[in-house]
């Protein structure tokens, strides 16, 4: 693909994505997520092998079908209450069909099924992009229509996807199918607390998005795929193993590290709410995802060897992925501090 044609492609995502998170009409809303479906397909696609192919034609259907329901909820919820409001969302079938729009559109349960697939046939980078900035647009759409989703249906779909991010990612040996539970797993805990919290919500979509993006920048220079790959890493360069032992165990929510504060600060919220059952499910839930996350730390401290200390790196990080590395790291591993400040 030439440079011409990527920079169009790249700035068309990021313009369909502005274009729905500042729009209060359902139309424009719709127009964003369709341009920025556009853009992303061929950025899918673009190895020309058959299972990005596959994984483009995944995507495309499912994100087609979400728009539909998403077109279809806000012309029904026109035609009864004369607005395209984004914030008039009054109808119940048109709040139903929404929160069954946009869960599709960020792949929770039980609407996930392409997630794991779509970005175990693309490549990291892509894989990157889907778990984090596609998430903007939708995520945006989820905030501003907090109050008019079903919490039944929101509750039972956020559990849902805590669970089956957790069981998922047991059996799977391929690092960005771990990836993809991990995002369903972690978009299950922003949907629990959305209507009790909407600015916690938002809080651990940003923290996950930071951790996200600091695994994959770890991954994509060695290009790591895989549980038996991670393994070789120390070899090559300790320094950027270390980073991805860390954050692993932040993405698994372990005390003391990022990760740990925003299932915390949940929890504490949903106990405060009289929801105890819910509570305990949720964090009885997430152990499963915590264990697939131990299982690689344990992969990846099993290579680490006195005798490499010596060894010659094989490659040297680009300018652009350390520096990326840098900034989100710090946030990704050293959070927890701070948690006293923010709570009530």
């Amino acid at each position: 693909m030439s440079p011409l044609i990527n920079s169009i492609l790249v700035l068309s995502l990021i313009t369909g994505t502005l274009i729905t998170m500042n729009s209060n009409h359902w139309l424009l809303a719709w127009l964003g997520l369709e341009i920025n479906m556009m853009a992303i397909v061929p950025m899918i696609s673009k190895t020309h092998h058959p299972r990005a192919t596959e994984a483009t034609i995944k995507y495309f259907l499912a994100q087609t079908g979400a728009s539909l329901l998403m077109l279809f909820a806000s012309s029904t919820n026109a035609w009864y209450t004369g607005t395209w409001d984004i914030t008039q969302l009054t109808n119940p079938t048109s709040c139903t069909t929404l929160t069954i729009a946009l869960c599709m559109k960020i792949g929770l349960a039980p609407m996930h099924l392409w997630l794991p697939e779509v970005m175990q046939g693309t490549t990291l980078k892509m894989a990157l992009i889907i778990a984090t900035w596609q998430k903007l647009a939708p995520m945006s759409l989820i905030l501003m229509t907090s109050n008019s989703h079903s919490k039944l249906l929101l509750m039972l779909m956020a559990t849902l996807s805590i669970i089956i991010g957790g069981w998922g990612g047991l059996n799977q040996t391929q690092l960005r199918k771990i990836m993809a539970y991990s995002s369903i797993a972690n978009m299950g805990w922003m949907m629990i607390i959305l209507q009790q919290a909407p600015k916690l919500t938002t809080f651990t979509l940003l923290l996950y998005i930071m951790m996200t993006t600091t695994m994959f920048m770890t991954l994509t220079p060695q290009k790591t795929k895989t549980i038996k790959t991670i393994g070789t890493t120390w070899t090559l360069s300790p320094s950027l193993t270390i980073i991805t032992m860390l954050t692993l165990t932040s993405l698994g929510g372990l005390p003391p590290m990022t990760g740990f504060m925003p299932k915390w600060l949940i929890l504490e919220k949903l106990l405060s709410e009289n929801m105890t059952p819910l509570a305990t499910i949720t964090a009885m839930a997430t152990l499963l995802s915590l264990f697939f996350y131990l299982r690689l730390f344990y992969t990846t401290t099993m290579t680490i060897s006195p005798n490499t200390t010596n060894t010659t790196q094989k490659w040297r990080l680009q300018t652009k992925t350390m520096t990326i590395i840098m900034l989100t790291a710090p946030m990704t591993l050293m959070l927890l501090p701070v948690l006293p400040l923010i709570t009530p």
